[in-house]
């Protein structure tokens, strides 16, 4: 058996807790800050930072979703039970994703509309990406586990490519208008408005970052990646360089393919811009959680990580909600930082006492000898 190194797995945490921190910032300043500050470098730095929480809570899915099948594949359980455990999970999230809709709507009671209820988020867009990678996980199984990978990682990237061409077309010329909205949503984020939001999660294009971060997790598992690690993520940094220069070569040129050309929002070429700097991020974070600071003793974002989904579930009250800690469009610069380190402390605190209550229970529910505890960094969505 191949030794691991202990923070093999911590980068997929880091960047968790990187997404938290950086959708703390972006929700902190949006909420807080006077009108009139929305013109200013930080405030416009803090929105462009709050473009990548959502797509890497939804590729670091895809990568966990790809460690999580690959165990229970080599452990021999049969790809029916993989389906239903995979699938069970992706299912539980889609339904956080329903109740915390409704809690907004109950809390926000008298000023928020009713259709909020059916409003497109990222924890619902999440379950249902989970649901279909663990479907294509099932369709690609193979007596071999080595042939199983192949065939789930080409799956996985044709799955995301046919993802990002598809989009534009839904999202305009072939917009599934048939649908009544809530269901349309889903597909194109269309809400009760009469065009697509790009505020708002469906899976056009949003769940092709899962399945991207499907073939990548895959990929570092097979047996060359295991044995030549870090050079494999290297190469996958140097992809994703490659990615945002083609991104950038694709959108100068003047060969178009769909009818309407929107970059920023429904494009392929944006879409692979984004994967490109996911990819960068992922090597630079492997590259610290290994051989930098993040592997000496506690590390508040590893912390935020092991725990993202409570604590963007519960920020969001403190932030937007009834309960928001400062008056909301009313703050200075200096107020609404304050506020935000704030935040990032009672999160952290929060953090750290779910793990605590976590490994507690376990303790509890399961006394004498204990087996081996897995590693911190172990995927959880």
């Amino acid at each position: 058996m191949s030794t691991t190194h202990p923070s093999r797995l911590s980068y997929i945490d880091w960047l968790r807790g990187l997404a938290c921190l950086l959708m703390f910032q972006t929700h902190c300043y949006n909420s807080w800050l006077r009108p009139d500050l929305h013109d200013s470098a930080l405030y416009r730095w803090s929105q462009l930072g709050g473009t990548l929480p959502a797509p890497l809570f939804i590729f670091l899915a895809g990568i966990s979703m790809a460690l999580v099948t690959e165990r229970l594949r080599e452990k021999g359980i049969a790809r029916n039970r993989i389906l239903k455990q995979t699938s069970l999970r992706g299912a539980e999230i889609f339904a956080l994703g329903l109740l915390f809709r409704l809690q907004e709507y109950a809390l926000g009671y008298k000023w928020v509309p009713w259709t909020d209820l059916f409003r497109v988020d990222v924890l619902n867009i999440l379950g249902l990406s989970m649901i279909l990678m663990a479907l294509l996980c099932w369709l690609a199984s193979a007596e071999k586990i080595s042939a199983a990978r192949i065939r789930t990682i080409a799956g996985a990237l044709f799955g995301a490519i046919a993802i990002a061409m598809f989009t534009p077309p839904l999202w305009t010329t072939h917009r599934p208008s048939f649908l009544p909205w809530p269901l349309e949503s889903y597909i194109n984020g269309v809400h009760i408005f009469p065009q697509p939001q790009s505020w708002l999660f469906p899976l056009f294009p949003w769940s092709a970052f899962a399945f991207a971060g499907l073939a990548v997790g895959f990929l570092v598992y097979t047996s060359f990646a295991r044995r030549n690690e870090p050079g494999i993520f290297f190469l996958l940094g140097v992809a994703g360089v490659a990615a945002c220069y083609l991104s950038r070569f694709f959108d100068e040129s003047s060969i178009h393919f769909f009818a309407v050309y929107d970059y920023w929002h429904s494009n392929p070429n944006f879409l692979l811009m984004r994967c490109g700097i996911l990819l960068i991020l992922m090597f630079l974070v492997y590259a610290w959680c290994r051989w930098g600071l993040a592997q000496l003793g506690f590390s508040p974002v590893i912390q935020l990580g092991k725990t993202s989904l409570l604590v963007y579930w519960v920020h969001i009250e403190f932030v937007y909600g009834r309960f928001s800690i400062l008056p909301k469009q009313a703050c200075s610069i200096p107020k609404a930082t304050l506020g935000l380190f704030a935040i990032f402390l009672v999160m952290l605190a929060l953090s750290i006492l779910r793990t605590r209550y976590k490994k507690g229970t376990i303790k509890v529910s399961q006394p004498g000898p204990q087996p081996p505890a897995q590693p911190a960094s172990a995927p959880a969505t």
